[in-house]
């Protein structure tokens, strides 16, 4: 197989994202073994799945049935791996290196074109389509997260995530206000909302992947992309640099933060804080539902709304488009059978089942979503991820994105919880840095 350069690749090996990045749950990151790695041979295949349960023993609990179920339709044994976050990225990249690949895998989607790049993985060219149901059945969105653009994928859909804003019903009521429907509004709600130890807003500020995902999706309501149609990083773009400021005044001066928040590594606390009472609105995927209710929080005391641009935006995106896709190792010697797993995965029956259980919105047209009895909040998420949310840019050096860009933002938000300014020339100085050290990479 043909392997991208090293100088291009390091970046790929070193970053092993986080479960926001691309929606894994907010469980245990170790890896378990249901059975041999080996790609097997004949009527078998091996499968490494993402962590999208409460934990590895869950997955296997909830997919080892379907995995059954495809047995007996078509014959086809599945060894199944299910494989922590924080492993998984390194584990497909030593795959793809070594060669000692499974047949499929789950990748984050945000990955899809960086590991095209590799080209290890099989394209998903007409025929492949066709054997799994057609391009058709998929939604856009969801799609046109397989790779880079012009090519064809070499990764489909299989769970849909998308940002929203979550509101507390209550504390809404209580103050007279009404969920915000622009930026502005936000703010003002939020400072509102901010008295004592309570505050308006709760942020993962201490997460480089959820800094990078929401510089991102704030640049892109400012009319900004984060890379020019030849690949090359303008992360000094001033839409890009405004969106981040924006950001970082919610706890910088608009002061609806708390800045405790900078410990904040992951989602989960800004999620308990939300579900607790201690913040009255929190931006998170929907796969925070299962966490909100675990925390005694009942589904209707929240309500969920897109995450408002400021008036006037330039686009009304309001997420990337976040999720898991499945790839095929381009070595595989069990290409039809792998096939017969993309279908069988990516069916409604299959869909339906998996919903539930990994909070995930269903990535076919037409489909019902059903992690959530909410049915409004449910008809907010299938809106946002059919028609605001955006792919994270399709180019080989988005890996590199988040981690450059999102871990400068974890220090601005350092700087001003311990106290001190960061203004927007600090942005700009601290973005082209970051920029050079992209381009630099190739």
């Amino acid at each position: 197989m043909k392997i991208r350069s090293l100088a291009a690749g390091a970046a790929i090996a070193a970053l092993a994202l986080s479960t926001a990045a691309c929606g894994g749950s907010n469980s245990s990151s170790s890896s378990e073994s249901s059975s041999s790695s080996g790609s097997g041979g004949g009527g078998s295949i091996t499968y490494w799945a993402s962590n999208q349960g409460t934990s590895l023993d869950n997955d296997k609990e909830v997919l080892t049935p379907q995995l059954e179920k495809f047995q007996q339709q078509t014959g086809i044994k599945v060894n199944l791996e299910v494989i922590g976050w924080s492993d998984l990225q390194t584990r497909i990249q030593t795959a793809v290196t070594s060669g000692q690949a499974p047949d499929v895998v789950n990748i984050g989607n945000t990955w899809a074109a960086s590991l095209q790049s590799t080209g290890a993985f099989m394209p998903f060219d007409d025929a492949a389509f066709k054997a799994i149901g057609g391009k058709d059945k998929f939604v856009k969105t969801a799609l046109d997260t397989g790779g880079a653009p012009g090519q064809d994928p070499t990764s489909v859909p299989l769970y849909g995530l998308a940002y929203g804003l979550y509101y507390n019903k209550a504390m809404f009521a209580a103050a007279g206000l009404t969920p915000p429907t622009n930026w502005e509004d936000l703010v003002s709600d939020a400072k509102k909302l901010t008295s004592g130890d309570k505050y308006g807003f709760a942020l993962a500020a201490g997460s480089y992947t959820e800094n990078a995902h929401f510089a991102f999706i704030n640049a892109a309501q400012n009319g900004s992309d984060l890379f020019d149609s030849s690949g090359k990083p303008t992360f000094t773009d001033d839409g890009v640099v405004n969106g981040i400021k924006r950001y970082l005044d919610l706890m910088q001066t608009d002061k609806v933060v708390n800045t405790s928040n900078v410990q904040y590594e992951n989602a989960v606390k800004a999620v308990n804080d939300f579900a607790t009472g201690k913040v009255a609105m929190i931006l998170n995927q929907n796969n925070a539902d299962n966490s909100i209710v675990a925390n005694g929080m009942a589904n209707d005391a929240y309500g969920v709304v897109p995450f408002p641009a400021p008036a006037g935006s330039k686009t009304d995106v309001a997420s990337h488009v976040a999720g898991i896709n499945l790839s095929i190792f381009d070595n595989t010697k069990n290409k039809d059978a792998a096939l017969k797993f993309v279908n069988f995965m990516t069916s409604a029956e299959t869909q339906t089942a998996l919903g539930k259980p990994f909070s995930s919105l269903p990535v076919l047209n037409g489909a019902t979503p059903n992690f959530t009895d909410n049915a409004e909040e449910a008809k907010t998420f299938s809106d946002i991820y059919a028609t605001k949310a955006k792919p994270l840019p399709l180019v080989p050096a988005e890996d590199q994105f988040e981690s450059t860009v999102g871990k400068a933002m974890n220090q601005m938000f350092a700087t001003i919880a311990s106290g001190k300014t960061v203004t927007t020339d600090d942005i700009k100085s601290a973005l082209k840095t970051a920029q050079e050290q992209v381009a630099a990479a190739g």
